[in-house]
């Protein structure tokens, strides 16, 4: 596999258009990160990181609207990619859909949200948006 950025993302994906409630993703430390970042910002419901076989995986509890199977992340895109890195610089970062979404971005002190490296006045690799 090439892109398991790129991987994790088309796994959430596709388990929410089959409104699956629980989805199963090998682990690694950046994706353990990214979904750390999606539970603080309430786009999933649950995680939980899983230590078997050589490389463990992640459970994430998939979270929809409530009373119905709307799913709250309406879209996943892939930013920055192996062929092609995204960088930006503190002032640069984008805002997502004028900020009712989130970039996740890869800096310097972590794996953050744009708005919160815009605070700490740092720059990075933009990953991925998520509205």
């Amino acid at each position: 596999m090439t892109d398991p950025i790129a991987d994790y993302l088309t796994r959430l994906r596709n388990a929410l258009k089959a409104n699956h409630r629980v989805v199963e993703i090998p682990a690694s430390n950046l994706k353990k990160e990214i979904t750390k970042v999606l539970f603080e910002k309430g786009y999933i419901t649950n995680y939980k990181f899983e230590d078997e076989g050589p490389q463990g995986s992640i459970k994430i509890a998939l979270k929809y609207l409530p009373g119905s199977n709307e799913p709250a992340i309406r879209n996943l895109r892939r930013v920055s990619r192996p062929g092609l890195r995204k960088y930006a610089g503190a002032g640069e970062l984008p805002r997502v859909i004028n900020g009712l979404g989130i970039a996740i971005v890869s800096t310097s002190r972590g794996v953050m949200t744009d708005k919160e490296a815009r605070q700490q006045h740092v720059g990075g690799e933009v990953l991925c948006y998520v509205y």
